[in-house]
């Protein structure tokens, strides 16, 4: 009898070993919290997949993902301790690095999706043609990369502060609006415009082709905590190729997402715009998540010329990521 229990005990002890590693428990997770820029949408899928696939959780996070909103400004919600992490554009993570002592752990999105557009209709067909026209821009951080080139080209707007909605544009109140590509564009679309109706005029057709949504935190967060910095960028970025890979199952999430949040959403819409993220987050040689040293000289080098930071940080200092 008591070799027979040995045994079975002996039995079980193997089936254990065999068996894999469980996932980490809840309570043995990081808290951690990153606000985005904005509402839930296809913008930040990968944010969304990697929480609901359980990426962070493999890294052992345990990850609020926090909305912004048209009055929240996430650099503020990182400075003053509301959030461990946030997503900036790297425009705005140089100028205000001025005031607070932020660093870039992940460049997200390597291409400029932002632009300006106008109605065929006005005869613009150039930044140029910009000259002593109101024009509709988001307000705060979302100015940067307007501004800079205003000033570089020497053209002088009146600046009308853009909200939400598309409307002004829509009645002729503006000659030109502020859009994404992935957002904005394709939304004047439903609208029932033609794409033969509309002047595009994207940034970097004007050599301000700036990389936008990074990844940031304080640099007391990337010193004390490098773990934690490394697993968040690591997950994130499986989770965008996740959701690159699985796109409907992506939007599924996102659209789970957004009607928590109570936003209206349209699945071709969110298609359009998950389509359009591939587009600028993916590269050539197939790395994610790096600020390119080049990238990063080439922004930096425009806004102090146009005066929008005094003094660049060195690049070492700034960016302390580790994707590849």
């Amino acid at each position: 009898m008591t070799r027979a229990l040995a045994a079975l005990g002996l039995a079980l002890l193997y089936a254990a070993l065999a068996l894999p590693a469980s996932p980490a428990r809840a309570q043995d997770l990081e808290k951690a919290s990153i606000i985005l820029q904005w509402l839930p949408q296809a913008q930040f899928a990968g944010y969304y997949v990697a929480k609901d696939k359980g990426f962070y959780a493999e890294e052992g996070i345990d990850l609020a993902i926090l909305p912004g909103g048209p009055d929240i400004l996430a650099s503020d919600w990182l400075e003053d301790g509301r959030a461990d992490f946030a997503t900036l554009f790297l425009t705005t993570g140089l100028q205000r690095r001025e005031s607070m002592p932020l660093v870039n752990i992940g460049q997200i999105v390597q291409h400029s999706a932002l632009m300006l557009i106008a109605k065929k209709a006005s005869g613009i067909r150039s930044f140029k043609d910009l000259d002593g026209r109101k024009i509709g821009l988001w307000d705060n951080e979302f100015q940067i990369q307007a501004r800079a080139l205003f000033s570089r080209e020497h053209i002088s707007v009146t600046v009308v502060t853009q909200t939400t909605s598309l409307d002004l544009f829509m009645r002729g109140g503006v000659a030109a609006c502020s859009a994404m590509w992935y957002n904005e564009y394709h939304t004047l679309l439903t609208y029932g415009l033609d794409e033969a109706d509309l002047q595009p005029l994207f940034f970097n057709d004007a050599g301000l082709n700036f990389p936008e949504d990074g990844i940031y935190c304080l640099e007391k967060t990337a010193a004390e905590r490098p773990e934690l910095c490394g697993g968040l960028v690591r997950a994130t970025l499986k989770g965008w190729r996740y959701a690159f890979a699985h796109k409907d199952e992506a939007l599924n999430i996102v659209l789970a997402r957004m009607a928590e949040a109570k936003v209206p959403a349209s699945r071709a819409h969110q298609r359009w715009m998950l389509d359009r993220m591939e587009d600028v987050t993916m590269t050539d040689d197939g790395a994610m998540g790096v600020l390119r040293p080049g990238d990063f000289d080439r922004v930096a080098k425009a806004l102090t010329d146009t005066g929008f930071v005094d003094a660049a940080p060195a690049y070492g200092d700034f960016y302390k990521g580790t994707a590849r």
